[in-house]
């Protein structure tokens, strides 16, 4: 019975996956790229489709999905395989006619290749939460963790808790669409971009330093929420329709901890400068990787330069005769 075997599988379909099938493309390897969600993009897609985003290159600024819509339609040219809602729980390596391959288990069928690239970001992830009366019980209905869609802020009082760059983001791409947004931090230091604070400054949002979200309360939805400053002796109840918590996420390499991969630490796979693995063949790239030498840079466009690094290794890994430049896209005939 003869195999259906790909040269290289991706495993992830954010834009790190995506940009990499593109490039597997350029270099003529057939492509399957295997991702847990339902759709592509990752977080882009399932956590922040309405964040824009200022550091991509050729774009001054770019909603998340439409750069995903983008990515995606640049894949189309050379026709990969997707493979939806299915997760990598296991490898292992097989001969088959003489070659060896190999293969990736998933809950319902197995998957043949010559090399893989592991680009599923953070790994399997979960936001992080407060043990606040009130979260649980009016989760999804009042209290939100992250932002699919912006519709259900629209003309709502928001409290946002968090100190990060997705907290500064959202209270400044809510604004003037929510009728009123508060923003509060457990301290005085944010971890977000000097640029975004700056710009939050000049607006009326209020930031609240030094405050701890306590309390949320309501009936059937979110009505107030009870802070206090952990600096001095300040409780405030204040109405609002809406809890965003961006506290981020907890990460986990969950399986692929089992997998016999150099790790750099527990969220990084350890890479050298080729991308490639302790395991022949396979490659990481985008936010999972840790290049030997040097400290992960969880960045868009580094996983975009470093999917294009993996990919040409990987063909030249097939294909030991090949080079690793590929040639410039604009000389080939595409």
């Amino acid at each position: 019975m003869s195999k259906d075997i790909y040269d290289l599988t991706i495993i992830g379909a954010g834009p790190t996956g995506l940009f990499g099938a593109f490039y597997a493309g350029l270099r003529s390897l057939k492509t399957k790229i295997i991702e847990a969600l339902p759709e592509p993009g990752g977080q882009l897609a399932v956590l922040y489709p309405e964040k824009m985003i200022y550091d991509v290159p050729g774009f001054p600024h770019v909603m998340a999905r439409d750069l995903v819509r983008e990515l995606v339609e640049q894949t189309k040219r050379f026709d990969p395989t997707y493979i939806f809602e299915q997760s990598v729980s296991s490898l292992r390596r097989e001969t088959y006619k003489g070659e060896e391959y190999w293969v990736l288990n998933t809950d319902s069928e197995e998957h043949w290749t010559k090399a893989i690239l592991i680009s599923a970001g953070i790994g399997a992830f979960t936001p992080n939460t407060l043990p606040v009366t009130g979260i649980s019980e009016f989760d999804g209905r009042g209290v939100f963790h992250f932002v699919q869609d912006r519709r259900p802020f629209r003309h709502k009082k928001v409290l946002i808790v968090g100190g990060g760059d997705t907290a500064i983001d959202w209270a400044l791409n809510l604004n003037q669409w929510a009728d009123q947004i508060t923003l509060i931090h457990r301290r005085s230091g944010f971890r977000a971009h000097e640029s975004s604070l700056a710009e939050l400054r000049e607006t009326d949002i209020e930031m609240l330093t030094h405050f701890e979200l306590e309390t949320v309360e309501g009936t059937d939805t979110v009505e107030r929420a009870l802070i206090s400053s952990n600096k001095e002796d300040d409780r405030r109840s204040i109405d609002v329709d809406i809890v965003l918590l961006s506290l981020g996420f907890k990460a986990s390499l969950g399986p692929m901890l089992e997998w016999g991969l150099n790790l750099a630490d527990q969220r990084h796979i350890q890479v050298d400068g080729l991308m490639q693995t302790n395991l022949p063949g396979i490659y990481a790239a985008g936010d999972i990787a840790a290049v030997e030498g040097s400290e992960p840079l969880s960045l868009i466009v580094t996983g975009f330069g470093q999917a294009a690094i993996a990919a040409n290794a990987a063909h030249t890994y097939i294909n030991p005769e090949s080079k690793l430049f590929p040639g410039h896209s604009s000389e080939l005939r595409l």
